[in-house]
Order: structure tokens, then C-alpha cells, then sequence
């Protein structure tokens, strides 16, 4: 139902107009204003959908209130009530945005045509309205899944080319030449905890916030130079632990990686925050990798960080032979050095704990690693670890186990299936109970591609199927495969096939005919 105002001096005019405007639209709300400063006190009050405002009337003229009115009341569409003398006045009036105008007298089917014709464009504009806050809480939706699966994509895997620039220009984050990495310890059963900690990172505008994984979330941040590192680190760790509305802090911390320069060596200080989070019993909830003391720089010949490292990738390609030499090894050096029993076996459990947590990674939930008794010696030592490292490689083996040889072709089935949702590694993670992480390592090995190229494919198959079809627009199609954001399907395009959207489309419908 439309509300309408009529606005004109003149009594019989109004009355007229409404008697007419009444019988051609039973339905609509019609209030009456006889001058341009009422005008504007009814338009306010009742808000209508359009005004049939006359040009001249005492003191404030119907030009000057639609000035007003619009003002306050943009969307209000106006038609003016004019004179042939007033002809100029009316021009003047269409140069402001008003979108007809009536000549007195008009034939009752001259006004009825005339706000039939302006309704109809006011139902149109508002439905563009709608359409356009539905695409942006849609494109709002899709930005979130860009942001974990970059996240996901930077410290896990490599994002293919095609996509890395069009997708951080998609995020609108500003970026910094400098960034580091952080990551979240969650308490148990504290996932709810996951939407108001990402609400609190994105007030600070420089960060993307990765999955939620077991109890671990990382998050990319940019550096602020306004700030010290420290100084920008420690605020936002605070922020994050305020999340949790008990004093008692117990099972949250926060580990935090060194700064780097590119997004290629975010992955260095991902794998520093990690190591960050080893002592979670310090009062302090939050500590740096550059805090972490450097014990062994007395041990001439031992690189813990370099280990460390290795580690991280031999875990992640289930090299178990290989770390289980690497362990024997080095509690052998440390014996060849004269190094204390107590402080080996404290460096050997430091290097168990950071394959548990590289196992978490993957959706592996390995027992704590703990020696089960005092260590005597170092055959001892080397017996008691090769067991803890026996039971992980076991727990691997048993979740690889569980995911049946056909997944990845169910994984695969399914995106192509639904390749023009909104669809995530975390999405799929979900669906297959999987590890996002571990779904991005099958991609990888078994088809040679990642997620993010693999969907890309999927999508660019389908829209060079739907360009044959004349009939639909490049807009259309970028919607219907999945893409909300025309300027980045036409970059994805090109750079996949080294011509735009139209060039393809002109090249393939001539090709057709």
C-alpha cells in the first residue's frame, strides 16, 4: 500500500486530485498539505512514497520544500503541479530529481498515468534496493569464507597465483609490508567463544582470522606503525582474552610469531606462534616466540629452530620413519655431548609436544605425550620415546584409516555439485567431519591442485557453459556459478584463460555461428 501527499493551496485542487487519485487507487494513503512548510512537517510524519507538490504557492515555493523534503527523505519521489505559464519552473523542478510533472488542469487519466508510471518506477527502485542489500549481505557472507580459506591456504598450503591477489583485494584489509601470526588456545567446549573473539579481532581492521580447529585459531595480523609490534600484539592479545568473562583464564593462551615481509614466510611465524604456546601455565596468557629462552646456545652443533622446522613438515607428509630418526639422532648427539639426562629428555618432550600439536592441525587427537616414568638413562629415553612416537604415528595411521579411499572422489563430486554456493574448506571440513587442513593435504597429493584452484575450475567450466546462452548476461552468469563480485570473476577469467569474460564470449558465440 502507497502513501501519497498531495500539496497545493488550493482546496478544490486537493480535493480533485485525491477524489481521482482515490477511484484509480483504492488502496493508496492519500494525506493533503496546503503549503510548503506543512509539506515538509507531513512528509517527515508520514514518510510517503511520492508528493504531488504545486510550484507556486504563498511564501515557501514547491521547489524550495522539495528541496527540503529530500534532504531528510532521499528515496521520496515527487511529481509537480504546474501552470503552462510555470513551464520553466517544471524544468527547474525535473533537474532536481522530480519525476513528472501535471499540467493544470490535467484529464483525470492524464494523473492516474502519470502516478502509475511513477509508483511503477518506485516499485522497481525498491526492489534494486532490496536485491542490492541481499547481494551485499550475501557478498558479506562469501568475504567471511574467502577470509579463513586464505588464512587456512597461507599457513598450510600455497595459494595458486590465479587467485592470491584478486582474493586480498577482495578482503579490503589494509594491508602492511610487515604482519605476524597469533594463535588462539581455547578452553574445552569453548567454540561458541570463536564468533565474539573474530567480532573483536575485526574491530581492529588488520587482521584475517583463520578457522577454528580443535581448540587452536590462528590469525594473521598486520602491523600498525602507529604502534611498537609489542605494544600492537599485546593490546590485541588482551582484547582476545577479555572474550572470556571469567577472571580465570585457565586453558586460554596465546602464542606470538615473529614479524615477517611477505605473505610467502607467514608461515615461519605461524609455526613460531606455535612453538610460542608450548608453556600454556604461565600467569601471563600471552607470550612471544622472541621471549622463549635460548637454552641451547650452550650445546655447540644443535639449531633447535632449524629441527623444529623439519619437524613441522614431516609431521605434515606423515614421514614418521624419517622423524623417528631425526629424535634418535639427536638424543644420540646430546649423549655424545655430555648433556644432562633431564635437560635432554626436557628438549626431546619440547619436540613430542610440537608433533601433538602439528597432529591437532590435521584433525589427529594423539594423547598428551608424557613419560609414563622417571627416565634413568638414556637407553631408557630412547625406548620411552620411540613408544610416545610409536602412538602418534599410530594415531595417524588410524585417522588416515578412517577416511575411506573414496572421499576424496565424494569430496570432489560434492563440490562440483555444489560449486555455485557458498562453499569453504571449512564448509567441507564439516560436511566429511574432517580436518579443513587435512582435506587441503588429500587435494594436494591425490589431484595435484588445491581447494581454491580445483573449485575455481569447477566454476569457470560452468560459466563458459552458460556464456552459449545469449540470453543471459555476464552478471547473470558471474551470480549463477557462484561468484558475487563481477570485477573479480572477470579477473579470475582472464587470468585462467588470457581473455575477459566478453572476449571469450564474442570468440565462442562466433565460433557458434
Amino acid at each position: 500500500m502507497k502513501r501519497l501527499l498531495i500539496v497545493d493551496d488550493e482546496q478544490i485542487v486537493r480535493e480533485g486530485l485525491k477524489a481521482i487519485l482515490l477511484k484509480g487507487f483504492p488502496e493508496m494513503e492519500i494525506e493533503e498539505a496546503n503549503n510548503g512548510k506543512k509539506a515538509i512537517e507531513k512528509a517527515e510524519s508520514i514518510m510517503p512514497d511520492l508528493v504531488l507538490m504545486d510550484i507556486k504557492m504563498p511564501g515557501m515555493s514547491g521547489l524550495e520544500a522539495v528541496q527540503k523534503i529530500n534532504i531528510k527523505n532521499p528515496n521520496i519521489k515527487f511529481i509537480m503541479i504546474t501552470a503552462y505559464a510555470e513551464f520553466d519552473y517544471a524544468k527547474a523542478a525535473l533537474k532536481l530529481g522530480v519525476k513528472d510533472y501535471l499540467l493544470k488542469p490535467s484529464k483525470a487519466s492524464e494523473v492516474v498515468q502519470t502516478v502509475r508510471k511513477v509508483i511503477s518506477q518506485i516499485d522497481e527502485e525498491k526492489k534494486s534496493r532490496q536485491e542490492r542489500i541481499l547481494q551485499k549481505n550475501v557478498l558479506q557472507k562469501a568475504l567471511t569464507i574467502v577470509e579463513t580459506d586464505v588464512v587456512t591456504q597461507l599457513l598450510f598450503d600455497h595459494v595458486h597465483e590465479v587467485h592470491l591477489d584478486e582474493l586480498v583485494e577482495m578482503l579490503h584489509t589494509p594491508m602492511t609490508s610487515e604482519k605476524f601470526v597469533m594463535i588462539i588456545l581455547l578452553p574445552q567446549d569453548s567454540e561458541s567463544l570463536y564468533a565474539e573473539i573474530k567480532q573483536r579481532v575485526r574491530k581492529t581492521g588488520s587482521a584475517w582470522v583463520g578457522t577454528l580447529y580443535g581448540r587452536q585459531i590462528p590469525i594473521i595480523v598486520f602491523r600498525q606503525h602507529s604502534y611498537s609490534f609489542r605494544s600492537q600484539a599485546i593490546t590485541l592479545a588482551k582484547n582476545i582474552l577479555s572474550a572470556s568473562n571469567t577472571e580465570d583464564k585457565a586453558g586460554w593462551f596465546i602464542g606470538i610469531g615473529s614479524v615477517c615481509y611477505s605473505l610467502d614466510t607467514v608461515r615461519q611465524s605461524y609455526q613460531e606462534s606455535l612453538i610460542a604456546t608450548k608453556d600454556s601455565s604461565l600467569p601471563v596468557k600471552y607470550r612471544f616466540y622472541s621471549d622463549i629462552p635460548l637454552a641451547d646456545s650452550r650445546i655447540d652443533g644443535y639449531q633447535s629452530k632449524k629441527l623444529e622446522n623439519i619437524l613441522f613438515d614431516q609431521i605434515r607428509n606423515g614421514q614418521w620413519q624419517e622423524i623417528m630418526k631425526e629424535i634418535s639422532e639427536l638424543i644420540e648427539f646430546f649423549e655424545k655431548k655430555g648433556v644432562h639426562l633431564l635437560e635432554t629428555q626436557q628438549r626431546v618432550l619440547e619436540l613430542l609436544w610440537i608433533a601433538s600439536r602439528v597432529l591437532n592441525e590435521i584433525g589427529v587427537e594423539p594423547d598428551t605425550p608424557i613419560y609414563s616414568y622417571q627416565i634413568k638413562d638414556f637407553r631408557q629415553l630412547r625406548t620411552e620415546t620411540n613408544h610416545l612416537l610409536n602412538q602418534m604415528w599410530q594415531s595417524y595411521t588410524d585417522y588416515q584409516n578412517q577416511v575411506e579411499d573414496d572421499t576424496i572422489k565424494q569430496i570432489k563430486h560434492y563440490i562440483i555439485e555444489h560449486s555455485h554456493k557458498e562453499i569453504s574448506l571449512d564448509g567441507i571440513a564439516q560436511k566429511f567431519e574432517l580436518s579443513p587442513i587435512y582435506i587441503s593435504k588429500l587435494f594436494k597429493e591425490q589431484l595435484g591442485v588445491n581447494y581454491i584452484s580445483f573449485l575455481t575450475k569447477c566454476r569457470l567450466e560452468k560459466a563458459k557453459k552458460l556464456m552459449l546462452n545469449h540470453e543471459k548476461s555476464l552478471k547473470e552468469i558471474t551470480f549463477e556459478v557462484g561468484y558475487q563480485d563481477p570485477n573479480y570473476f572477470s579477473k579470475v577469467f582472464k587470468k585462467m584463460y588470457g581473455a575477459s569474460p566478453t572476449e571469450y564470449r564474442k570468440s565462442l558465440l562466433g565460433s557458434k555461428a
